[in-house]
């Protein structure tokens, strides 16, 4: 079984690798492959830095873990990018793969707007994570849902130390700090 775990991932930090790896345990999982958008639908123009940047980030963040891996399918493609599109494609390339799709509660939630929501379920089977004091939606496409630890980390606020002169040592691993450190990222006013 493979997971996906798409994103904007602006910056990728250690609460997405904690819950990465908490993923591929309890669901016995062979992989986690992050998916990086180009664009986020619900987030056109709010992008901080650009797709390359991102997608380098984060295999710098996942270098070395085993199991864990970029897939570059949505940054091959102009932006918006949709899941079903990326689903559509990974089962063109491994028709017999099994896909699990790896969501927060909070998209989740957002699952019916989704662009072709209601054919997602038919190519991967899509697990929530649940975490204490944030519900789960009811939806018949959820297939099922695991316990992750709570992580008050967040890319805005990643983003609001940088820009500040803060360190965001611990928050992203080193790599990831030395390269927003090197690319000079995160320090326009949003």
């Amino acid at each position: 079984m493979i997971g996906l775990f798409g994103g904007s991932f602006d910056p990728v930090h250690h609460g997405h690798l904690i819950v990465a790896q908490v993923a591929m345990e309890q669901l016995q999982l062979d992989a986690i492959r992050f998916i990086p958008a180009r664009e986020q639908p619900f987030k056109r123009g709010l992008h901080r830095t650009s797709p390359e940047h991102r997608a380098a980030m984060l295999s710098l963040a996942v270098s070395g873990t085993l199991g864990f891996a970029v897939e570059q399918a949505e940054l091959q493609r102009p932006g918006p990018s949709y899941t079903m599109d990326t689903l559509e494609e990974l089962r063109r390339r491994d028709s017999r793969a099994d896909l699990v799709l790896l969501l927060g509660a909070d998209a989740a939630a957002e699952l019916p707007a989704w662009h072709q929501a209601d054919r997602i379920p038919q190519l991967a089977r899509i697990v929530v994570f649940a975490r204490p004091g944030v519900p789960v939606p009811a939806s018949p496409w959820i297939g099922s849902t695991i316990e992750v630890p709570a992580i008050d980390i967040s890319a805005t606020g990643i983003r609001q130390r940088v820009r500040r002169g803060q360190s965001v040592r611990y928050w992203v691993p080193d790599a990831v700090a030395e390269y927003i450190s090197r690319h000079r990222l995160y320090l326009d006013p949003e």
